[in-house]
């Protein structure tokens, strides 16, 4: 009764918008409903988010910070981030760490003829044939000596220029070295706006035409032909090598951050080119190899344990784990930070935990689809 009863308030506030101008909506404090009591609402928008936990009865939570601005404070309290309740609530869920303690996991639909890739979040162990929780798009444009992956909120909207831009992965001439750029900028932390579009996420505040350089991919060149799978290496210039570390720097702890916000300037480096973001990554920064595969000799081929999320053998398939460059490996370096693989002609799995987030495993994840001769 009571979600029937949030999704009545959402729409009647929704045209309640439209009739009235922005200023005559503040004068009123937002709507009828904020002046509730303070008690009442925690309890109610409390049990609001620890029943609805799963997609699609999730979007009830998003209604809810959308009907008032004290609403809209109390929802800012109650729910964690991704890294605390491996859940995806908000669009601004897709540039933050995922779970901590969990794999979370994805899967990617490639479309041929479009040259469009869909990233949606499992919703139950059949996800892959039921559907799941749409979160990003991606779209292939070859340039005379590069290659672009624009990376969308929307499924349709590819435009630079929009609301919808997330960022874009680059690649060189050879398809060897790859760039992630960030449509936000590291410096910009992300505030409430104003106005209601910009109220459930202001990822929506992000300048559509800006790129920002937060990691590199790179394959190693295979000269001689030998035999086995890709070695890649990705550089994640934007996340220091010691937020994996046990006492290491954690996001919640280092910097204020609300459902809303952006990834803490902290956890970012302060570099806005190329050249500046290696430097940074020297200095200090994740650096994330491929699993080293076993040879099977009965099978006779490379081979990793994927616990059951890939089912053919691809070079496209991989797995990541923090480099421990020129210190001791420990158990933090064992860890599977991100894995993908293939399960059908055009469906592959994608697996991310902290510290990377949903739009960085989906650009490296998109690194991979390229056709690489000089490395295989």
């Amino acid at each position: 009764m009571a979600i029937k009863c949030i999704a009545r308030l959402r729409s009647r506030r929704v045209v309640q918008d439209q009739l009235q101008t922005p200023n005559e909506v503040e004068a009123e404090g937002g709507c009828c409903w904020a002046n509730l009591p303070q008690e009442l609402l925690w309890e109610l928008l409390l049990m609001i988010e620890e029943t609805e936990s799963i997609w699609p009865q999730r979007k009830n939570v998003v209604a809810c910070a959308g009907v008032c601005r004290s609403w809209r404070f109390i929802i800012q309290q109650i729910v964690k981030l991704p890294q605390l309740s491996g859940k995806l609530t908000f669009p601004i869920s897709v540039k933050q760490p995922g779970p901590k303690d969990s794999l979370l996991q994805c899967f990617i639909k490639r479309n041929r003829s479009t040259q469009t890739y869909y990233l949606y979040l499992g919703l139950t162990n059949s996800a892959l044939s039921d559907g799941g929780k749409f979160l990003l798009a991606a779209r292939k444009c070859r340039r005379p000596t590069c290659t672009d992956y624009i990376i969308s909120l929307q499924a349709e909207d590819f435009s630079k220029g929009t609301n919808t831009y997330a960022g874009r992965l680059r690649s060189n001439f050879l398809g060897t070295k790859f760039t992630v750029f960030d449509g936000q900028s590291p410096q910009a932390g992300a505030k409430m706006g104003k106005s209601r579009s910009s109220r459930l996420a202001n990822l929506r505040q992000v300048s559509p035409s800006s790129n920002y350089p937060m990691a590199h991919i790179s394959y190693e060149l295979n000269l001689l032909g030998s035999r086995g799978p890709r070695r890649m290496q990705c550089n994640m210039n934007t996340i220091p090598a010691t937020s994996i570390a046990p006492g290491g720097l954690d996001p919640t702890t280092q910097a204020e951050l609300n459902p809303y916000q952006s990834t803490p300037t902290s956890f970012l480096s302060k570099s806005a080119s190329m050249e500046n973001s290696v430097s940074d990554q020297k200095n200090g920064g994740l650096v994330l190899i491929n699993k080293a595969p076993r040879w099977h000799e009965q099978l006779q081929c490379w081979c990793l344990n994927f616990h059951g999320r890939v089912t053919i053998a691809s070079v496209k398939n991989f797995q990541l784990v923090a480099s421990p460059e020129n210190e001791p490996a420990g158990p933090e370096h064992e860890k599977i930070i991100l894995q993908f693989g293939k399960v059908g002609k055009d469906l592959f799995t994608m697996d991310y935990r902290y510290p990377i987030s949903a739009f960085q495993a989906f650009a490296i994840c998109l690194s991979s689809f390229e056709t690489r001769i000089a490395c295989e």
